[in-house]
């Protein structure tokens, strides 16, 4: 049986490893839109955490199986193979394609420059090929951080790092060298609700306080709207240890240092105000709980300058030309991973990842959700099977005029980016563009 996987992120990369697990006669195409594997491990996951990128050494152990194959540089839709044409194809195609967007906030002076999606930012750092914005930290003493989440955590961060300590990592050198000369010594990561409510883990939260020359700062007053901040038991455990962190910065000295980073709750935006044709300001209303886990506006209101706005209030998954779509969620209907159309399960269409349950949990959340997913497939197999196929896939997608980045293209990038590196005195460092990437890529068949 032939798998089509699109996707090699976390969710696709699990779910085409719990396929060949599962059944030793499965042949599995993991397809993606880029011809870098591993999804938000290579392009969301900040620079500085190694540990975590150091998932992709797993990952690449799934995509190195005899029965996986690594097909990058390949679109679905527009551009790229029709969805129809992937099911004539295969016996089962798997979707495994994360969420493409960001939430906006939808409040007046979103647009201004100056006015960013954390997502944007992320991509810049990362090097992601699609990226095409640049000069996020240029003129900026100030930064503003809507949001309180792991993402809003990497951002503010990545805002006040220094180059010392980002020279290392595997950052692009365009990002590197621009914040190498960020003038930002403030950075305000600000929440509509409270501190018990916050979506960041303690250890991203914990790790602000360690940050060299940057003081983490709280309001213990601010922090006190919180029932649940003056008596945490009630709570669970992340969220109690979360409070612990918060209390410990309320109660502690301040001390000068360049940098400072301050968490602010119980603020929710409502405009931002523009300064000389950009982002000057983020205007607040202070909010208050509303006793069923909400909050309700107070009518008061406080101003705090930014030449630099990252709104981090989440993703959003996009409809794929040729599946049905909840615009309400951003999912994909399905039961069990089976894509259901009309309310109707469609033969041999699955889903996996944030495109299933929208974008929620960690990296290992993918885990149990890809093997539901290659459970209910494996299921249904003895009636996919019977579909006859025109031979080997790749054989048609080139004949289509479709050139897949195959696994030696992609390790040809990778030799690149040691190589690149190496010529500015670095470890690894990503190639930013499209253009280098294949370049590298193509290398491989020289």
């Amino acid at each position: 049986m032939r798998v089509a996987v699109i996707g090699s992120g976390p969710s696709g990369c699990y779910t085409a490893q719990s396929l060949v697990q599962q059944d030793p006669d499965v042949l599995v195409d993991v397809l993606d839109r880029l011809p870098c594997p591993y999804g938000l491990v290579r392009y969301g996951v900040a620079p500085d955490h190694e540990k975590i990128k150091s998932l992709q050494n797993n990952l690449r152990t799934v995509l190195e199986h005899e029965r996986v194959r690594f097909l990058g540089g390949v679109g679905i839709g527009p551009g790229g193979i029709p969805a129809a044409r992937l099911r004539e194809l295969y016996h089962a195609v798997v979707y495994c394609v994360g969420a493409a967007t960001d939430r906006h906030l939808g409040i007046p002076g979103e647009d201004l420059p100056g006015s960013w999606s954390a997502t944007e930012f992320v991509s810049w750092y990362s090097a992601h090929p699609d990226t095409t914005a640049d000069g996020f930290v240029a003129g900026a003493r100030s930064a503003v951080v809507i949001g309180v989440g792991n993402v809003a955590v990497d951002v503010a961060r990545m805002l006040v790092r220094g180059v010392t300590e980002l020279s290392p990592t595997d950052m692009p050198q365009p990002a590197l060298t621009a914040l190498a000369a960020s003038r930002v010594t403030n950075v305000h990561m600000v929440g509509r609700r409270g501190p018990s409510q916050a979506r960041f883990t303690t250890k991203e939260l914990r790790e602000l306080g360690s940050l060299p020359e940057t003081e983490v700062m709280v309001s213990a007053d601010e922090l006190a709207l919180d029932p649940a901040y003056l008596d945490p038991s009630p709570l669970p455990a992340p969220q109690r240890r979360n409070v612990e962190v918060l209390r410990g910065w309320a109660g502690a000295e301040a001390r000068p240092s360049p940098r400072r980073i301050s968490l602010r709750f119980f603020l929710r935006p409502v405009e931002l105000l523009a300064d000389g044709g950009r982002v000057g300001a983020v205007r607040f209303e202070r909010t208050a709980p509303d006793g069923h886990g909400g909050v309700t506006g107070t009518g008061e209101f406080e101003e705090i300058e930014a030449q630099l706005v990252l709104r981090s209030v989440g993703y959003l998954g996009v409809p794929l030309e040729g599946l049905p779509f909840d615009p309400a969620t951003g999912t994909v209907p399905h039961l069990a991973g089976r894509v259901l159309r009309e309310g109707k399960v469609a033969p041999g269409e699955y889903v996996a990842g944030w495109i299933k349950r929208g974008p929620t949990g960690v990296i290992g959340t993918n885990r149990p959700c890809a093997k539901e997913t290659a459970t209910s497939l494996l299921q249904d197999a003895s009636a996919l099977v019977h579909k006859d196929l025109p031979g080997d896939p790749l054989t048609a997608l080139r004949a289509a005029g479709i050139e897949p980045v195959e696994w030696a293209g992609w390790c040809a990038i990778e030799q690149a980016e040691v190589e690149l590196g190496a010529s500015l005195g670095r470890g690894v460092v990503k190639l930013p563009d499209w253009q280098s990437l294949m370049n590298a890529a193509h290398s491989s068949a020289d």
